[in-house]
């Protein structure tokens, strides 16, 4: 099952990021966290690993009406965007379908919130 929508970028790691993050912007979502992979299992667990941001997208009028629909909406928000180094040395921006990530509440009253931010998402891959 795929549960993501994704883009390879010919930008280096850093620009993908703040491409990504503009991109988001001009589509109505704020970054409410940015979590950086590679420095927390560096500083937690002495490890390793590839360049990887995970950013905690939120569109908060589209949040709104989810929330209103579904109180329990919120243990899936906000939708994550991540952006990660590929073993071939490229960059890939990779977001959570919607529609998948909506699904599992099984309330039809959502679909509409969901194809909302599901065409969202596929603009801002659009604009990289």
């Amino acid at each position: 099952m795929d549960y993501t929508i994704q883009k390879q970028v010919d930008d280096d790691f850093d620009t993908a990021v703040e491409r990504t993050t503009n991109a988001l912007e001009d589509e109505g979502f704020g970054v409410l966290c940015d979590i950086d992979v590679q420095a927390t299992f560096a500083e937690k667990l002495d490890e390793e690993f590839r360049r990887y941001r995970i950013l905690g997208a939120c569109n908060p009028q589209l949040a709104f009406e989810g929330l209103e629909d579904e109180i329990e909406l919120g243990a899936l928000l906000p939708c994550n965007v991540i952006v990660y180094e590929t073993d071939d040395g490229g960059v890939t921006v990779s977001a959570v379908d919607p529609k998948q990530l909506v699904g599992i509440t099984d309330n039809p009253d959502l679909d509409a919130i969901s194809e909302e931010v599901a065409d969202r998402f596929e603009r801002m891959l659009d604009e990289l």
